[in-house]
């Protein structure tokens, strides 16, 4: 389990994250929704331990971001380094001895080529590949269906619902709300620096009419109206 106290994040004097009390239990799959620079990224790079902030995360590790698999939005990886020398470059750093990544590259990347000859689309499941093969414990997806084609989406959501059979813990962001509602246990919506309640299931097309409401409104006849 994850416990978030407090949790707080500031640039300058704007403040992004306002005192976030959240908890998080092994084997669940969390939605988290919001508007572009609402904060979802800045949570998750606070939990991943790679920014700085206010207030406290407890979790059962020693080492949380240990623990941790992060996918970025949009990952950066050195060019000139090989698909097959990045993976060894992950399991290395999580102390696994792993060398056969041809036969677990369900993606079909080149693995033999560098990284500059990549798609962004190729990138992305190279990294959610090298977290996978590290056996993190918590995963944290931040967009991971963005520039991504169709029939990789189709296997990462699949992936999705073999971690949380075996246990482990999801986090995803996403702006597709219909493949958030498919696979997420509960979604929460990130708005003036704190998440809303948890929304259930059986709530999740109440949580969506809500934020159209409020992100269409008359929106469209306002732009479109003569």
């Amino acid at each position: 389990m994850i416990k978030i106290e407090k949790l707080s994040k500031s640039y300058g004097r704007k403040k992004i994250l306002n005192e976030i009390d959240l908890e998080l239990i092994d084997g669940k799959i969390y939605g988290f929704v919001g508007r572009n620079g609402a904060g979802k990224t800045t949570f998750f790079n606070c939990l991943s331990g790679f920014c700085s902030y206010q207030g406290k995360v407890k979790s059962d590790y020693e080492v949380l971001k240990n623990h941790i698999g992060f996918l970025p939005t949009i990952p950066y990886i050195l060019p000139k380094i090989t698909g097959w020398e990045y993976l060894k470059l992950l399991v290395d750093a999580r102390g696994i001895k792993e060398e056969e990544f041809e036969r677990r590259n369900i993606f079909d990347l080149p693995l033999d080529q560098y990284v500059e000859t990549y798609s962004t689309g190729m990138v992305k499941k190279l990294a959610l590949m090298g977290i996978l093969l590290q056996k993190n414990e918590i995963y944290i997806l931040d967009e991971p269906f963005n520039g991504v084609d169709i029939h990789s989406n189709m296997l990462i959501l699949e992936l999705i619902y073999k971690l949380k059979e075996l246990g482990k813990t999801v986090l995803i962001s996403s702006h597709i709300f219909a493949t958030l509602s498919e696979c997420c246990d509960e979604i929460r919506l990130l708005e003036n620096g704190r998440f809303g309640e948890a929304v259930g299931k059986d709530d999740f097309s109440l949580l969506e009419n809500e934020m159209k409401d409020y992100s269409i409104g008359n929106k469209i006849e306002q732009l479109l109206s003569k």
